[in-house]
């Protein structure tokens, strides 16, 4: 299961999201009767992030994507395993957490949910298995390989998701566990911030906060398109998908690599664990999902990442309206349903 780090490699982006007419710097006339993208770019959960708004009233456009920021920062104090004051951190301090943000509870029972539906696969209480690797390759002279068969076994003891209390009242985690949302909040997040903008009004939008989502079109009229790139070659496209609301477009977009983040020397100690082995998932090269939510897609793409491929094929059919594009090592591309 992945695990997002502040230097987190990038596989996925938005063509013109960070300037929605590629070339014009924000603040530029874009054309006559065309209205002028408002963009906002920064970090958001670990990741590079960008926000882009097409709209006719500029300072209405200002004013809501100024507060769409304010949310954004608002919830990484609810998910952040980067702040010590975060609702989340609070909880894998305490053990428990009583009257939990109403967010941290809708997500962290999607994201069990998700764990039953993958058989652990999908694993939100992998968080001590990743302290355990980050631990290890602080040592000097670490073996490359990563933490030793014992050590590993010690703290899957720690590890499983049937052993989380959700309620709105209190979250509660069995002695020694933790938890991390890395492998879906960011979609989360990414859904949040785009019913925002749809209950007030915005027809074009394109959010990228590690996931991307999507609705109408670019300012100069034409459809937001989404990058995927090769974890091995950043500047090698793999595919581009039309994102946005219309027929033949993919809402939202997530994508999952190795590659992304890893922990030392070796490739292939990377951040997307297998929370039955305790070792990293390398089925995939990468895994790109395509869904109507962001929270959907980020999720799935971290569940079929770990998944032996028959098993993924299976929890995606649970899914009708969701898609996948698995990258395998020889570089060729599985697409899931077919055709």
């Amino acid at each position: 299961m992945k695990t997002v780090s502040a230097t987190r490699r990038r596989f996925l982006s938005v063509v013109g999201a960070s300037a929605a007419c590629v070339g014009l710097p924000v603040g530029s006339a874009v054309g006559a009767g065309v209205p002028e993208p408002v963009v906002w770019k920064g970090t958001a959960l670990g990741a590079v992030a960008s926000m882009t708004l097409v709209h006719e009233d500029r300072p209405h456009a200002l004013r809501v994507l100024a507060e769409c920021v304010d949310e954004v920062e608002r919830l990484e104090r609810v998910f952040s395993l980067y702040r010590s004051d975060s609702a989340l951190s609070r909880l894998n301090a305490a053990a428990q957490l009583p009257d939990p943000p109403v967010e941290l509870v809708e997500l962290l029972s999607a994201a069990l949910t998700l764990a039953r539906a993958s058989d652990g696969a999908f694993d939100p209480t992998i968080q001590p298995l990743y302290r355990l690797y980050e631990a290890h390759f602080r040592t000097p002279g670490a073996h490359p390989s990563g933490p030793g068969r014992d050590a590993i076994a010690r703290v899957l003891r720690d590890v499983g998701h049937r052993r989380v209390e959700v309620g709105p009242r209190r979250i509660a985690l069995a002695s020694g566990m933790a938890v991390t949302l890395n492998g879906i909040a960011q979609g989360y997040v990414t859904d949040r911030i785009a019913d925002r903008l749809r209950d007030e009004g915005f027809g074009g939008v394109a959010i990228d906060l590690g996931e991307a989502r999507a609705a109408g079109r670019r300012a100069d009229g034409r459809t937001w398109t989404a990058a995927v790139t090769d974890p091995q070659r950043p500047s090698r496209t793999l595919f581009e998908l039309a994102m946005g609301d219309g027929p033949g477009q993919v809402a939202a977009l997530a994508t999952s690599a190795g590659a992304g983040t890893r922990f030392g020397p070796d490739p292939r100690v990377n951040h997307l664990f297998d929370p039955h082995t305790g070792r990293s998932a390398n089925r995939f090269a990468q895994v790109s999902v395509a869904a109507p939510r962001a929270t959907i897609a980020d999720g799935l793409s971290t569940a079929l990442s770990v998944l032996a491929p028959e098993r993924g094929a299976a929890l995606l059919a649970a899914h009708p309206s969701a898609r996948a594009w698995r990258l395998r090592a020889d570089g060729t591309i599985e697409t899931l349903p077919p055709g």
